[in-house]
């Protein structure tokens, strides 16, 4: 019998090497044969006792997003 359903659900979750706590999952693109080909791999951990911790990023700064400039 074939199944004719498309699993969306997570087989794996990617874990800190340090903390083994579980980490995002972050997605990365390359070029191949003149295509973009998704590339998935772990994230930073957020685990601030961790020894591999990186603070979440906010970027409050609006030429950081391109608000500041008008396109024409």
């Amino acid at each position: 019998m074939a199944r004719t359903e498309r699993q969306t659900d997570r087989q794996a979750e990617y874990v800190c090497p340090a903390c083994k706590q579980p980490v995002e999952t972050v997605l990365a693109r390359h070029k191949t044969l003149g295509i973009f080909v998704p590339h998935w791999g772990p994230g930073p951990c957020h685990s601030p006792g961790c020894r591999n911790y990186e603070p979440e990023s906010v970027d409050t700064d609006d030429s950081a997003r391109g608000l500041g400039s008008v396109g024409r």
